[in-house]
């Protein structure tokens, strides 16, 4: 799996880019604290990179969850929507928002590695 990471706190595994998984990430998560809600697009719905595309809801604040690429939503995770808390106890697996169509692959070079957004998430 080669996850990259967006400013807003997301992360895309594009390994299979007819469905390229996207959630929170872990800083994400802490800075939220215990998620109870999310709101997930509706499959079939296309967004552009840096659009609204959820939201995630905590004790402590909401957040919209940003479109880290643009596509076409082809699933959302249903058991997330049963279990908010998966997005905290395992955000980069079971706790994925949703899959995403790539409509243009050439933004997934934006995105940063692991080591480059453990830096600028030090920062934030």
């Amino acid at each position: 799996m080669s996850i990259q990471y967006s400013k807003d706190h997301e992360w895309v595994d594009a390994s299979d880019p007819a469905a390229t998984v996207v959630g929170i990430t872990v800083h994400a998560q802490d800075a939220l604290g215990d998620v109870v809600f999310v709101d997930l697009p509706a499959v079939g719905t296309t967004f552009a990179q840096g659009e609204v595309a959820g939201v995630v809801e905590s004790v402590k604040a909401a957040a919209d969850v940003f479109m880290p690429v643009s596509g076409e939503i082809v699933a959302v995770n249903e058991d997330l929507r049963a279990d908010p808390s998966l997005a905290n106890s395992d955000p980069l697996g079971a706790g994925w928002f949703f899959k995403i169509r790539l409509s243009d692959a050439g933004q997934l070079s934006a995105l940063l590695d692991e080591a480059a957004y453990t830096a600028f998430a030090q920062n934030a």
